[in-house]
């Protein structure tokens, strides 16, 4: 009887021994499966939400707490041996409770402004094509419209006026009274009147031209199927980017720019300068004029072309600070040029992106009365691989009947709402909804800019 104790303490033991990692693992699987698939639930049946133009709304499972309870049980009972009898049967039994604890919180207030009404980021597009996301599926989804500089080049000689003229246009302002109603009725149409009155450095008055010239010569194309003029020059342009990027050669980088600032010798200490120094300045002395010059790289923000950007000078940098500054975090600026891949349409401008909530709102809508449609490639663009334009940015099942063969649906409305993963466009539609789940996540945190130059492969 001893050894029969014996041996049921240490069977005890290992069956709870094992029970217990066994359980862990199984429930870790379930409760991942579980939030998993009630996230893609809310992303589909919002998509739902939004094609019959009903508010829109997200709770999130902000913890889950889960207690098991292990617990094993040993005994004996009298074998079946007949008359030969006296001998012992060990019985040995187990069983595993669990009480999980769910925290489900709605997200309002600050937080759905700063997740789902805040536009996103350039950082966090370019952090999404480190990923090798398609830039046309990325473009297709994230960007709301695309504003499109004239091919006309600047012409800082005839976009500015010489001094001469501003001169003259201020000393006919001052003359006689009798003029003074007929230039005040020419004000409207006298391009240089701000300029006349408010005197600007050569820079100032360069920066304001270039302004002008930007604001009268940019034409801007909305993505949305019910502008057809600007939806379809938007698909064309990012179908544009999308043949440069089956080359591997489109680039996708923060802008550097160089900033320098003249200090007075006397102006700066020994313990400032090496504190200079130690942030990484660039510190030049001008023995002349007795003056320190700190100069310091920084990175602006992020812009994609189909050239390496290292490659451009000084003037061709301050041209495109021009072009970008003051720039919105939320415009991403391209610049393809001539005689580089895709160079036989050269275009420059900028993509503005779109927040979450008007992601889903445009693909709710494109299940009714803003259906996308195809929109065949320019001609000037190269071939495009593979089934790298589809109709759809995220083809959609609508059927009565629960759909077989995939897990990316929801019931709402009284009908079932899937992802459609069967076809041609198969995987293209898994990626867009990966891409729409990755970023529902993103909207949690900011991205900050990585500073890294990259390539864009597919």
């Amino acid at each position: 009887m001893k050894i029969y104790s014996v041996l049921t303490v240490f069977i005890i033991t290992t069956l709870s021994g094992c029970l217990s990692p066994i359980a862990l693992n199984r429930a870790v699987e379930l409760y991942d499966q579980a939030a998993l698939r009630a996230e893609s639930s809310q992303l589909l049946i919002n998509i739902a939400r939004a094609q019959h133009h009903e508010p829109l709304h997200f709770t999130r499972v902000s913890s889950i707490a889960a207690t098991f309870d292990f617990s094993a049980s040993a005994g004996a009972t009298p074998a079946l041996t007949g008359e030969r009898g006296g001998m012992l049967a060990p019985v040995f039994g187990g069983s595993v409770s669990e009480s999980p604890t769910f925290s489900i919180d709605p997200i309002a207030g600050d937080e759905f402004t700063r997740r789902l009404l805040t536009p996103f980021s350039q950082h966090k597009l370019t952090l999404l094509l480190r990923q090798h996301f398609d830039i046309d599926l990325l473009l297709r989804m994230m960007a709301q419209e695309v504003r499109l500089l004239d091919a006309r080049p600047y012409n800082p000689v005839r976009e500015i006026p010489d001094q001469r003229k501003r001169e003259r246009h201020r000393r006919m302002h001052q003359g006689s009274n009798k003029n003074t109603q007929k230039m005040e009725s020419d004000k409207e149409n006298e391009p240089d009147y701000f300029f006349s009155y408010f005197p600007l450095t050569r820079e100032q008055e360069h920066r304001m031209r270039y302004r002008q010239y930007l604001y009268q010569y940019q034409h801007s194309y909305r993505n949305n199927p019910a502008d057809r003029t600007g939806y379809e020059m938007f698909r064309r342009i990012v179908l544009h980017l999308s043949a440069i990027q089956d080359q591997n050669r489109l680039y996708a980088e923060p802008l550097i720019f160089e900033r320098s600032w003249e200090i007075a010798a006397g102006g700066i200490s020994a313990e400032e300068l090496f504190q200079a120094v130690e942030k990484d300045f660039a510190v030049e002395h001008d023995e002349e004029k007795n003056t320190y010059t700190l100069s310091k790289q920084l990175p602006g923000p992020v812009l994609i072309t189909n050239y390496d950007p290292n490659i451009l000078c000084c003037e061709e940098r301050a041209e495109l600070d021009d072009l970008i500054n003051p720039w919105v975090e939320n415009d991403v600026v391209f610049d393809i040029r001539p005689d580089y891949p895709g160079g036989e349409w050269p275009m420059k401008g900028a993509f503005r992106l779109r927040s979450f909530h008007t992601i889903l709102n445009f693909l709710g809508h494109a299940l009714g009365e803003e259906a996308e449609y195809h929109v065949e490639k320019d001609a000037r663009t190269p071939p495009v691989t593979g089934n790298g334009n589809p109709v759809q940015t995220m083809g959609m099942l609508i059927t009565d009947k629960r759909p077989d063969n995939t897990s990316l649906f929801a019931q709402s409305h009284g009908r079932y709402y899937a992802v459609d993963t069967s076809g041609a466009n198969a995987h293209w539609n898994r990626n867009a909804f990966q891409l729409l789940y990755v970023l529902f996540r993103m909207t949690i945190t900011d991205a900050q800019s990585l500073g890294v130059p990259i390539t864009i492969a597919k």
